[in-house]
């Protein structure tokens, strides 16, 4: 692409201005900006639980989330997800950190669906921001706080033997939305020995698997020494503590054993300070850049796809997009509404014909029952007249003959 537009402009000529123009103060725009709106940073912890996902986010920042209520012995029937932001401040630089912790990963019985409510809320994030940027007609959108993931620390148990099916799937399952940093938990539980070749086994199957981890960046050459050198030492082996012990005239994070001191930040012990150095000082920024140009770019192209859009590479135009496929939705659903309306009204009349013959031929059977009923009550008045003439006329020729007889009946 920079060969073809050197083609068409020609060599860049380099040229001195004969006195200040103000582009010098680009950086400081910059700087004042990013320092006004602050910076969001999330962080997903998936492990079983245990295994000191809380601790080492504690001794990350060096603070204690107090908020982070784990409810890890409350419910083991499905996977669930604790989700908390604080804003943390350091040299007037505001950073909005969320971090969401998984419960009762690998509690299950049935761990074939362990993955899959992890899976869903890193798209549920995606599908938020997507949702902004279409409605605003804005690919960066600077206000907005932005909840997808940016790192994602995978903790390994520390078996010492290999990585889990479980892990295995839920990486490869998410390898493409996040960036995943595998971390061994509690390294201090497997000798110096068994770490090495138990690191070695997990990035081995890793690889095997073809699941694409996170890799310090290495194309930058003020760091890319020292990321080369830390890629080579994943996973990381990890130690927290929230505990503070004395060693020598100062008081450090570390584990007290009746054998010695583990020291949190101490390279010699583990990888703490190699994790921190890394995901915070270093390569905050890339990780924040690879979350926005390459996974929420892949899941933006895949549903921009489903919704229609057939060139995903080139909506510039993506607010005027966005309301013509709402106004063309709108229109669907008047169009379905009047269609639901005529139908209803439809079954309405219908009905309305109906209970009307059904009182019709009530009416008409009403008529009928009532004319017969009448024609019955006739002939009976006729029986009955004609009855009472006979009894009358038995009455009388009784008395006549009783008259006749009444000598014979002395």
């Amino acid at each position: 692409m920079s060969s073809e537009v050197k083609r068409v402009l020609g060599p860049d000529r380099p040229l001195k201005p004969s006195g200040t123009v103000g582009f010098s103060s680009l950086p400081d725009q910059l700087v004042n900006r990013c320092t006004e709106n602050g910076f969001d940073f999330n962080v997903l912890c998936i492990g079983e639980t245990g295994c000191g996902k809380s601790t080492l986010m504690d001794s990350l920042f060096k603070t204690e989330f107090e908020d982070i209520k784990s409810k890890r012995h409350s419910s083991t029937s499905k996977v669930g997800l604790d989700c908390s932001t604080y804003v943390l401040k350091e040299s007037q630089i505001s950073l909005r950190l969320t971090l969401v912790h998984t419960e009762s990963f690998g509690d299950q019985i049935n761990k074939g669906e362990s993955c899959e409510q992890i899976s869903k809320y890193v798209d549920d994030q995606f599908e938020r921001y997507l949702q902004a940027e279409m409605a605003s007609g804005i690919r960066n959108l600077h206000g907005l706080h932005d909840t997808r993931i940016h790192a994602c620390l995978y903790f390994v148990s520390p078996t010492g033997h290999s990585i889990k099916a479980l892990d295995l799937k839920c990486m490869e399952a998410l390898h493409r939305k996040v960036n995943i940093i595998p971390l061994i938990a509690k390294a201090d539980t497997i000798s110096i020995d068994e770490l090495q070749g138990f690191k070695s086994r997990i990035m081995g199957e890793i690889n095997a698997n073809n699941i694409e981890i996170y890799h310090f960046p290495a194309d930058d050459k003020v760091v890319s020494a020292v990321n080369k050198a830390n890629n080579e030492r994943l996973p990381f082996a990890i130690v927290g503590s929230r505990e503070k012990v004395k060693v020598g005239n100062e008081h450090v994070r570390a584990r007290q054993y009746p054998w010695g001191v583990v020291q949190v930040e101490n390279e010699n012990h583990c990888d703490f300070t190699r994790l921190r150095d890394m995901l915070i000082r270093t390569n905050m920024d890339d990780l924040r850049e690879k979350t926005h140009h390459y996974c929420y770019e892949m899941y933006r192209r895949r549903r921009l796809q489903e919704m229609g859009y057939i060139d995903v590479s080139n909506l510039s135009d993506m607010k005027a997009s966005y309301e013509k496929e709402r106004a063309a939705m709108i229109e669907t659903f008047r169009r379905k509404e009047e269609e639901i309306r005529d139908h209803y009204m439809q079954l309405v009349k219908e009905k309305d014909e109906e209970l009307k013959r059904k009182e019709q031929d009530l009416l008409k059977g009403f008529e009928k029952t009532k004319k017969e009923r009448s024609e019955e009550k006739k002939i009976l008045d006729k029986q009955r007249k004609t009855l009472d003439e006979e009894i009358t006329a038995f009455s009388r020729k009784r008395q006549e003959w009783e008259a006749q007889h009444a000598d014979r009946l002395k």
